[in-house]
């Protein structure tokens, strides 16, 4: 028997189990891979009975063990095997835990597969108990019951087309029961503010006005939701006047804020774009002058302007901490890319406005917008109307190498400004400010009309019939006539003429020679695509207009494109395209003839008189060089003369007896004198345009009479063709 001491210095050489190491005695030998379906089993079987007894004898041990974590020397020398055993069965243990566990790859947490193991429970198990358990919280939450009627009801309303509508309307009934008092909880739930929304799309206005008043208080928070925010822009959509004035306001005195959220922004500006009236729009925009007017007139009932200019002038000495105010806000969103709002860029034309010319302010200004590397900021500027008038003031401030700056950020994207309300009047501004005209051809021409040559005179005869685009392209010609800026258009003037201003102190060159440059570049490709396309051209309004206009001042050999002018005139000039009868009938037949519509005759008369009509000396301004438009058009229309003179183009033949430079005028005096009876016949007969006025007088007489109102005098219209009339009169 072994003495204390002997047992303490045996001790030494006993391992750890908290630290199992190889014993070397035992042989080691890899383990086969165990089916998942037997490691429960194995699981309880490596828990043998062995390993708890010494894990008992441990407990039991004298200090001196324990201080080492040996093993009990009670046993004898013969029992080495069964330590041996012990601890290849420990190894063989811990190994089997390291197997059972599965890794990251296996798609598992190592976590759940122990639990898995511990509860005897396969994967499949698992999930089930899991998806159990996540059905009961759901039936605990509030409203569970009610949130899954109103799902079903949804899932069916959602296919308009096939639901009837008796069954939807009781569906509709039956959905406003449920969520009528409890709206509030619905709204905020990503599944649930859907069902509210199509409550909405199918209820009536007495139903949306009742949505909007349970919801009255709770607007601001909506907005910031994710999903919330779309319920106002349903509400909203129905441009009700009461509704708005229910949910506008509870936006007042947080707008400083609200345009900063990357959520509520957004509905905030679709509200201020698209549905605030005039008075809350300024309310929102002033907001942005400081705090003082968020927090003192968010329930101001009188009438406030929006213009940084009147405050400033009642209030001169607040001129800093307001300038300060809306150029932190501004620098912000530019800074964090949200820089497609209206309002952030009518807070910006109201910072322009307000700026000291010549000063740093404007400068740092001027910086501020080209800042932005990618252009975002000066491409949506040009979308909006504010934003193309801060783009135009930039423009006319701005530095030589600035305009340089800016236009080549609108290199991918002048086509679209030229047909844009907005953004064309950018184009336009670059014509008045930038002195290098080469630049200015170099940069907007090959992009306004596209390098293609195959597309060019695709794009120029579409620009030519768009009210917009045909700006960009006639305005070096026809300067700023009425003609190309209807009243449509009348802002368009007023913003040219404040450039003008800003313009005689930061440009040298003279306007009109820059007009003159710019315009002789543009010729080549205008008078080719008059020369291509003139069939397409004079079948419209605007494209007759166009051809007149580019063939007055353009530069150039206009030969080839007027000899393409005066073949669209061949034909019979009485020939009317038939009424279409059919899908397809009308795109079969050709159109009728340029003789026949109202803008073709003004057009062959313009160009035949070789000039504009000038109302103050009222006479006509001939072109140099002269076109000699008579001689190139007459032979295509000499063999139906007499049509022309007494149809609906008869001005066109009154306009040859009296060009000056028609050498076949003999010839055409022969033919008339010839048939001078047809002449007076035309001049006394009701014309069909004549008739179709009257018929249509009448008609509205009738209508007048049969609701009971007083009629109006019916104009008297002349009878007979007046240019007939006018031919006979010079014979």
């Amino acid at each position: 028997m072994p003495t204390a001491t002997t047992t303490n210095s045996a001790m030494a050489g006993i391992k750890r189990k908290s630290a199992p190491v190889k014993n070397v005695h035992v042989k080691e030998s890899k383990k086969p891979k165990i089916d998942s379906g037997m490691k429960p089993a194995l699981k309880t079987k490596t828990q043998s009975v062995p390993v708890r007894k010494v894990e008992e004898a441990v407990d039991e041990d004298s200090e001196d063990s324990d201080s080492d974590g040996g093993v009990s020397l009670n046993f004898e020398s013969g029992d080495s095997k069964d330590v041996d055993s012990v601890d290849s069965e420990e190894q063989e243990e811990e190994e089997n835990d390291s197997e059972e566990l599965p890794t990251s790859t296996d798609g598992l947490h190592p976590e759940r597969a122990k639990a898995v193991v511990t509860n005897s429970q396969s994967s499949k198990e698992a999930h089930a108990k899991q998806k159990q358990l996540a059905q009961e919280r759901k039936a605990a939450k509030p409203l569970a019951d009610q949130l899954v009627r109103t799902k079903k009801i949804w899932e069916r309303l959602r296919r308009k087309s096939h639901v009837p509508a008796d069954e939807r309307k009781q569906l509709v009934t039956e959905l406003f029961e449920i969520i009528t008092g409890r709206i509030k909880d619905f709204v905020l739930k990503h599944d649930s503010v859907r069902v509210v929304q199509t409550a909405i799309k199918y209820a009536n206005r007495e139903q949306r006005l009742l949505i909007a008043g349970e919801l009255s208080g709770t607007y601001r928070q909506l907005a910031e939701s994710r999903y919330a925010k779309f319920l106002i822009g349903k509400l909203l959509v129905q441009g009700d006047d009461k509704i708005r004035d229910i949910i506008v306001p509870e936006f007042f005195g947080n707008v400083r804020r609200l345009i900063k959220h990357p959520e509520a922004s957004w509905i905030l500006d679709d509200i201020y774009r698209g549905v605030a009236s005039r008075q809350q729009k300024a309310i929102i925009l002033r907001e942005w002058y400081g705090a003082e007017f968020a927090l003192f007139e968010k329930d101001s009932t009188e009438k406030v302007s929006g213009d940084l200019v009147n405050i400033l002038a009642a209030n001169p000495g607040k001129r800093a901490p307001i300038m300060r105010s809306l150029q932190e806000i501004i620098n912000h969103l530019i800074q964090k890319k949200m820089t497609g709002f209206t309002l952030l860029h009518d807070a910006m034309l109201q910072y322009f406005l307000n700026v000291k010319p010549g000063t740093e302010e404007i400068t740092d200004y001027l910086e501020l917008i080209k800042g932005d590397e990618e252009g975002d900021l000066l491409k949506n500027l040009a979308f909006t109307r504010s934003g193309s008038r801060v783009v135009c003031l930039a423009l006319a401030y701005g530095t030589a190498k600035d305009r340089k700056q800016i236009l080549k950020t609108y290199k991918d994207t002048l086509q679209l400004m030229a047909a844009d309300p907005n953004g064309h009047i950018v184009i336009l501004t670059a014509y008045e400010v930038i002195d290098d005209t080469v630049l200015t051809s170099k940069s907007i021409f090959p992009e306004l009309i596209t390098k293609d040559a195959e597309k060019q005179v695709e794009n120029i005869v579409f620009s030519a019939n768009d009210i917009n685009s045909r700006t960009t392209l006639l305005y070096l010609f026809q300067g700023r006539s009425k003609a190309l800026f209807p009243a449509s258009l009348a802002a368009d003037i007023e913003i040219l003429e404040e450039i003008d201003i800003i313009r005689s102190t930061t440009s040298k060159k003279d306007p009109e020679i820059r007009r003159s440059e710019l315009a002789k570049a543009l010729s080549p490709f205008l008078l080719k695509a008059i020369e291509s396309a003139a069939g397409d051209l004079v079948a419209s309004s605007f494209g007759s207009q166009f051809v007149t206009e580019v063939l007055f001042g353009a530069q150039g050999d206009k030969s080839a494109s007027l000899k393409a002018v005066a073949e669209t005139a061949a034909g019979d000039p009485k020939y009317l395209q038939p009424a279409a009868t059919g899908e397809g009938t009308e795109d079969s037949q050709p159109p009728s003839h340029i003789a026949a519509t109202p803008w073709g005759g003004k057009m062959l008369k313009a160009l035949i008189a070789g000039g504009r009509y000038d109302i103050k000396t009222k006479t006509v301004v001939p072109v140099e060089p002269a076109l000699n438009f008579a001689d190139i058009l007459y032979p295509n229309i000499e063999d139906y003369i007499i049509d022309w003179a007494t149809g609906s183009s008869s001005f066109v033949i009154l306009a040859l007896t009296e060009a000056s430079n028609f050498s076949k005028k003999d010839d055409l005096i022969r033919i008339l004198k010839e048939n001078k009876k047809k002449l007076h016949k035309a001049a006394k007969e009701e014309t069909p345009e004549q008739k179709a006025r009257r018929e249509a007088a009448v008609a509205e007489k009738d209508v007048v009479k049969g609701k009971g109102k007083k009629s109006k005098a019916v104009k008297v219209i002349e009878i007979g063709n007046k240019g007939s009339s006018l031919l006979l009169e010079k014979l």
